[in-house]
């Protein structure tokens, strides 16, 4: 697994008993991404590109290289309809790695996931000020309000 031999023991032995080998997206992304650097990755659907975005980033949690509590990942998707899906193949494997975690005897860092978009209610805009997730999926249209509403430092201020 050329892309993933940088990651923690317990996540590469999940991804290649879960997924086999990194698809070429993976492989592209995943030493970019753990070099800290800022990427655009465009590939088509089913290839692979949602771990390909946060698998080193889930790394870099788990190994400490990020501390959790702030947002370290704002991941800009072009359609709200897809946030949800999106949101839902990162949890899966989150609650994997998870047992995987306490199956070893070992803890896993709490890794929030959370979408905004103009749909979500206040409560929960003012829970995301007061404990801001690890990883925030929005929309362009989102982030320009949430840039405009002078929040956003309280929430992006990992990135």
């Amino acid at each position: 697994m050329g892309g993933a031999a940088g990651f923690h023991p317990l996540l590469r032995e999940y991804f290649a008993r879960r997924f086999g080998s990194p698809t070429e997206i993976q492989e592209m992304v995943w030493p970019v991404a753990s070099s800290g650097r800022h990427l655009l990755a465009l590939a088509p659907t089913g290839s692979g590109k949602t771990l390909a975005a946060f698998y080193s980033f889930i790394n870099d949690f788990v190994t400490g290289r990020l501390a959790s509590g702030t947002t370290r990942l704002l991941y800009v998707s072009p359609l709200k309809a897809l946030n949800n899906d999106i949101r839902r193949n990162l949890l899966l494997p989150l609650e994997e790695l998870q047992a995987e975690f306490e199956n070893a005897g070992l803890a896993m860092p709490e890794i929030r996931v959370v979408t905004r978009s103009g749909d979500t209610p206040q409560s929960e805009r003012n829970r995301m000020r007061r404990h801001p997730p690890e990883i925030l999926i929005t929309t362009p249209e989102s982030l320009n309000l949430l840039l405009a509403s002078g929040t956003a430092g309280l929430m992006l201020n990992g990135l």
